[in-house]
């Protein structure tokens, strides 16, 4: 089995109810994020980090993506006609990002159903997977970090940020100890999917990145199915703790919830503020704002 990490799996299949009426015609993944779409984000993560490999798990009217990271004939021929350089570099660009599959998950079964479909074309070896609604801003990609560490350490890796409060609530959270000669690397025992503040055994909580040993796929064929037929991929990680170990990994970098208006909101500004052709006209008008 080898353990260099080629392939990166994006779970796209979702229905993106929280943005209706937005989604009815346009994937989740596809909304804008400044000028980029949410997803291209994560792509580009990944391949800053090593990645050779892309496989976005899609649904029913996710085939936008597809068009996305595909070469736009007519576009490239209009602009190149129209002598827009910069723009064709753009447009060849994303098309040149990556090797990029799709797998069609026929209804939307759950994260690890999701992971699940990926089966075929991961094959036995370790894989990582990206949530595109968690968009992180990091100087050293947070999957390069994460990669780093499992070349270290091996065994599965998962991204977590420290979260103080009820918060908590609304993610999976670790059980295990701090490793003592390095902070941030968290050796799991076990984990609870949204306990009540009360109840979280930490203030570590999963984030949108794993790296994952094969293995989990024969665990989660033999997940049994939970509320609405969905398999869970937290359930596939807490049979493969029995097994194996797995690290819970606090990434350097900030994380945005694009899967929130707000986190989306949030995102938007932050990342605006960034460019340098508008970054600072935009700073300017914030602050006129009468807030």
């Amino acid at each position: 089995m080898s353990e260099q990490i080629r392939k990166v799996v994006f779970p796209a299949g979702g229905l993106g109810t929280r943005f209706l009426p937005a989604t009815k015609v346009i994937p989740k993944e596809m909304l804008a994020l400044v000028d980029k779409p949410i997803i291209q984000y994560g792509v580009e993560e990944a391949v800053a980090s090593g990645i050779e490999h892309i496989i976005i798990i899609t649904g029913r009217g996710k085939g936008a993506m597809e068009d996305h990271f595909d070469h736009s004939f007519e576009l490239d021929a209009t602009l190149e006609r129209r002598g827009k350089k910069e723009l064709l570099a753009v447009s060849r660009g994303v098309s040149a990002l990556a090797q990029v599959s799709y797998v069609r998950q026929r209804e939307p079964l759950g994260l690890g159903h999701a992971v699940l479909c990926a089966k075929e074309l991961v094959g036995n070896e370790p894989f990582a997977v990206i949530l595109p609604d968690d968009v992180i801003d990091a100087e050293v990609p947070c999957l390069k970090q994460m990669i780093d560490v499992f070349n270290e350490r091996g065994g599965s890796i998962l991204a977590t940020q420290t979260i103080e409060g009820p918060a908590i609530s609304a993610y999976g959270v670790l059980a295990g100890h701090q490793d003592p000669d390095d902070p941030r690397i968290y050796e799991c025992t076990g984990m609870v999917e949204k306990p009540k503040f009360e109840d979280a055994p930490s203030k570590q909580a999963i984030i949108g990145r794993y790296i994952l040993t094969p293995r989990i796929f024969e665990l989660l064929e033999q997940t049994t199915p939970g509320a609405g037929g969905e398999i869970q991929l937290t359930d596939g990680i807490k049979a493969l703790l029995k097994e194996q170990p797995v690290f819970g990994y606090t990434f350097e970098g900030k994380r945005f919830d694009a899967g929130d208006k707000f986190g989306m909101l949030q995102a938007t500004v932050e990342f605006a503020l960034k460019r340098p052709e508008f970054g600072e006209k935009f700073r300017e008008y914030l602050k006129s704002l009468p807030l």
